[in-house]
């Protein structure tokens, strides 16, 4: 039984029995009365995707309804932005009226964008994450860590009195110790207006007051980063790999700084390997000194009773 060409009011009744206990067919298209078995209506347009997904991060990864939350924004990315272009959806030009009409709405929109104290405190150190990830090379996923923290921090009241470019740093050189990153205090310092004592003591303070475990510093993660700054061959680094995994399962690797030993197991693998690099080089390239070198190398020779 079917009504074609009938027009309908509400879909939720059946207009045979008065059943409520409508059912929706995806795949003939079909609006079924499940009481009575009346055809409500035929080839239903199905409105939704024209994918499938069977995850929830499977599911917001094809949805395309705009760009992703993100921390590292201060409003998150939520905000509609007025721009300032010339012309309209048709590329005609747009009025004069108009557009100065558009100017005081975005000078408006903006100024609500950061309202409060917090969004202006957010918005200031968001541009600095932003400038220090772009100097220090910062994946994007580092860099929202690294907002996350920041937004705990702002939450704890830990930024009031201090400033605000030292938390940010701070926060950066966390995210990067908790994920292994080799970005050291001295190079995030380096591209920061903020001395080197100030955002260590902004880091001890924020691992104290926001319960951060730190993981192990892995010598073996900085061996690429100053292979690359000399120009290491591949099979160099790996055999500085080795020398540092075997110094770890002997455990002579302890309370020693894992730049100087990525720095020393590299010296020796290219003395193993008849690579020229001189100690100075290394040393430049890790930024430690060649004492360092000096000391870890003969550390790492005697333990591992290396013959050079």
């Amino acid at each position: 039984m079917s009504l074609k060409g009938s027009t309908l009011h509400n879909e939720d009744i059946c207009p045979e029995c008065g059943s409520t206990h409508i059912v929706n067919d995806p795949d003939s298209g079909e609006l079924i009365c499940s009481a009575c078995g009346l055809v409500m209506r035929e080839t239903t347009v199905n409105d939704g995707p024209e994918w499938r997904a069977f995850t929830p991060t499977e599911k917001d990864s094809r949805s395309r309804v705009g760009v992703p939350l993100s921390f590292a924004v201060h409003d998150k990315g939520l905000t509609t932005m007025i721009g300032r272009v010339g012309r309209d959806a048709f590329g005609r030009q747009i009025p004069l009226d108009t557009k100065l009409q558009m100017l005081r709405l975005r000078k408006w929109q903006i100024r609500s964008r950061v309202h409060s104290s917090v969004d202006r405190n957010l918005a200031q150190a968001m541009a600095e994450l932003d400038r220090l990830s772009d100097k220090l090379h910062i994946p994007p996923s580092i860099k929202e860590k690294s907002a996350v923290i920041y937004r705990k921090a702002l939450e704890r009241g830990l930024v009031r009195g201090r400033s605000i470019s030292a938390i940010t740093a701070a926060s950066l050189y966390a995210a990067c110790r908790m994920t292994q990153t080799p970005r050291t205090l001295r190079e995030i310092s380096y591209q920061s207006p903020i001395d080197k004592k100030d955002i260590a003591r902004c880091y001890r303070l924020m691992l104290r007051e926001l319960d951060i475990s730190m993981p192990k510093p892995d010598a073996q993660l900085r061996v690429p980063k100053i292979a690359a700054k000399v120009g290491v061959g591949e099979r160099t680094q790996q055999r500085a790999v080795e020398i540092l995994r075997e110094a770890t399962r002997l455990k002579t690797t302890a309370g020693k700084d894992p730049m100087g030993l990525a720095a020393a197991a590299l010296y020796i693998a290219c003395v193993m390997c008849d690579e020229k690099r001189t100690q100075k080089m290394i040393a430049d390239a890790a930024g430690v000194t060649e004492v360092t070198i000096r000391n870890r190398y003969k550390g790492l020779k005697d333990a591992l009773e290396l013959e050079i």
